[in-house]
């Protein structure tokens, strides 16, 4: 009923799950990372706890291979069962159990495990793999991942239709404020095109929860500053910091006023 990828960076620094499926909230019981540990994506038939033992197996020094079999060798459920496991090295596993419903099956390479059940047919599979392959190894993980999954979508995806889709990537203090690691937890729980939906959600996430680079910060010069500060006093704001706090964009603007992102300062000026 779901088809889902696991995955690590190229830089090894992210590891992350995108998963669709015709299945409300599959975000809430597939998906499962740790950053510096790795990622498994649980699903057919989910054994939801398979996520914490995974990670506990994976945190503890176990492959992504090993991990795996010592979840299918401790659950009776393992014939209806589908698993896949990245580790923190990049070593990826997947499995499908002999119960699934066609078509069901998965495949494994260099940083990856990408399985599916219940789907239109391999094409799917075998189009989520392509997509993330040439998605090129400088992209993000979750603008690959989410590559991935939206080729899967187009070869056909569920049999069944379409419902929700989830995408979590971690990385090392890659979070908000970056006190924690999570780099992107997104969920469509009930959309006519969770995939869409999700695409478009990725985008805001990148706007409002990701710091700007270098490149994309404009210095405030004193000129800059009064031009901020009376941009903020006509919309009837104390100021321009707290314009920047109702409008949720503290990743964006330098808490000292010493810079602005250029598509802050674009929306400012009605460029945007």
């Amino acid at each position: 009923m779901t088809f889902s990828i696991v995955a690590r960076s190229a830089d090894g620094e992210s590891w992350g799950v995108a998963v669709a499926s015709k299945f409300l909230a599959v975000g809430s019981a597939v998906p499962a990372a740790v950053a510096e540990v790795g990622a498994i994506a649980t699903q057919a038939e989910a054994n939801v706890a398979y996520k914490g033992l995974a990670l506990s197996h994976l945190d503890e020094g176990a492959t992504a291979s090993v991990a795996l079999q010592r979840l299918i060798e401790e659950d009776e459920g393992r014939d209806h069962r589908q698993v896949g496991i990245v580790d923190v090295d990049g070593g990826a596993a997947t499995h499908t159990g002999v119960a699934c419903l066609e078509w069901a099956g998965g495949v494994t390479g260099a940083g990856y495990a990408i399985q599916g059940n219940i789907l239109t047919g391999e094409d799917v599979v075998v189009a989520m793999e392509a997509a993330f392959l040439a998605s090129g190894e400088d992209t993000s993980l979750e603008q690959r991942l989410l590559a991935a999954l939206a080729a899967g979508d187009r070869a056909g995806g569920d049999s069944r239709g379409r419902q929700s889709a989830a995408l979590l990537v971690v990385r090392e203090e890659a979070g908000y404020g970056g006190n924690d690691d999570i780099a992107v937890d997104l969920r469509v729980d009930d959309h006519v095109d969770p995939i869409g939906e999700l695409t478009r959600l990725l985008d805001l996430s990148h706007l409002y929860l990701t710091a700007s680079t270098e490149e994309e910060k404009v210095a405030i010069t004193p000129a800059l500053e009064a031009e901020l500060e009376t941009f903020a006093a006509a919309g009837g704001h104390r100021d321009f910091r707290a314009w920047v706090g109702t409008e949720n964009y503290e990743m964006r603007v330098a808490g000292d006023l010493s810079w602005i992102d250029r598509r802050i300062l674009a929306i400012v000026r009605g460029e945007a």
